[in-house]
């Protein structure tokens, strides 16, 4: 499965895009201005994203590494 196919179904699941969530992992200080917090963890991230909105493991860390500027 490529990234962006990751990136599509975790919209279509959530009905959010990865931008949506990086703007909401900002109000909750994972991110500060656009970048990750070093002192953060990716499994704080990962949980966050399983809890929150249900997804997979393998969803959630495509998330993290939208983060850390992973485009493709």
């Amino acid at each position: 499965m490529s990234f962006q196919a990751y990136l599509d179904n975790i919209k279509a699941k959530t009905g959010k895009s990865a931008d949506d969530l990086k703007k909401l992992a900002e109000k909750k200080k994972f991110l500060v201005k656009g970048e990750l917090d070093p002192k953060v963890k990716a499994g704080e991230i990962v949980n966050w994203l399983k809890e929150d909105f249900d997804l997979g493991h393998g969803h959630a860390m495509a998330i993290y590494a939208y983060f850390k500027g992973k485009r493709e």
